[in-house]
């Protein structure tokens, strides 16, 4: 059975180029292994993530990132069964979202991902790519 889980966490610490690239490589590695695929939002003090696959291994990333001590205040937001992939082409992909950028800032200027409805988040990440800010992709 397939499923999209998306959650949003503070990173605990400064988030540098660094750390992001050996995000993406741990996730490209992990998750083509495991057939997962999806979309990491890193930017203005948070991380949203959409993770896509198999219930249980989709369950077992998820378990590894709630006790990852890279991340705090881990919040499920959505867990849905889902018939077909929204992101199947990418092992994963990265949003960078920033305070600057235009989008958040005047589009959505109060969105606050802990307490928005799992359907903004997602429509917020889908014109997120659309609008081209910059992504950057492992592809699967």
């Amino acid at each position: 059975m397939l499923v999209r889980l998306l959650y949003v966490s503070r990173p605990v610490g400064p988030v540098t180029t660094t750390m992001t690239s050996l995000i993406l490589e741990k996730s490209k590695s992990y998750n083509k292994k495991e057939n997962i695929t999806g979309i990491l939002c890193q930017g203005s003090g948070l991380w949203m993530q959409i993770l896509e696959g198999e219930r249980s291994q989709v369950n077992v990333l998820y378990s590894r990132i709630m006790a990852d001590r890279n991340h705090q205040n881990v919040e499920l937001l959505s867990l849905e069964e889902i018939t077909q992939r929204r992101f199947g082409e990418w092992s994963m992909a990265l949003v960078y979202l920033s305070k600057d950028d235009p989008l958040v800032k005047m589009a959505h200027p109060e969105f606050d991902p802990y307490s928005a409805s799992a359907k903004d988040a997602i429509a917020i990440l889908d014109e997120l790519i659309k609008t081209g800010s910059p992504i950057v992709t492992m592809e699967t």
